[in-house]
């Protein structure tokens, strides 16, 4: 389902429209999004990414131009997330707050792949599959891992100091 409050750009494909779930976001131009994806109301997806199978992308995040997204990436909003209140009642939107999460420009994220909120996943940065996000992943950098740690760069502008160890 596309609700009617689905910001399209010119040229988004979407492959098999009556399996996605799109509600509330913005897809950028040239865009294209496979089956069985949601993205969630104020997730803002950038011009020219790929969107696999089976992805999840909820509100609070952000994806800059040229992003890849393998199958089963699974995005999350909330570091604590509950049912209910104290109380017992069911949790509304009133009862949290989303946790922004960005994912830079060029960035490839790898199937299975899950990110936590609040992260910053850096330009042309890789993730491997599988791995498991929770904190910023420099740009260029290459993590893996649960949790993920940086295993080498995609390029030559992450400091060798950085590589070691030190931003994960």
């Amino acid at each position: 389902m596309i609700a009617s409050n689905v910001v399209l750009g010119d040229d988004v494909v979407i492959h098999h429209r009556d399996l996605v779930n799109l509600y509330g976001c913005t897809i950028g131009a040239g865009t294209r999004i496979g089956a069985f994806v949601e993205i969630q109301k104020n997730a803002e997806i950038g011009r020219n990414c790929k969107i696999s199978s089976h992805s999840f992308i909820c509100e609070g995040v952000s994806l800059e131009d040229g992003v890849f997204i393998g199958h089963g990436v699974m995005f999350t909003n909330d570091l604590y997330p509950q049912a209910v209140n104290s109380d017992g009642n069911l949790q509304t939107e009133e009862d949290w707050s989303v946790i922004p999460t960005r994912v830079r420009r060029r960035a490839s994220i790898g199937s299975n792949a899950t990110i936590l909120p609040g992260v910053t996943i850096g330009r042309e940065a890789l993730v491997g599959a599988g791995a498991v996000v929770t904190q910023d992943v420099p740009d260029f950098a290459i993590v893996a891992g649960v949790p993920a740690k940086i295993v080498g760069t995609t390029g030559s502008t992450v400091s060798p100091r950085v590589v070691s160890g030190g931003a994960l």
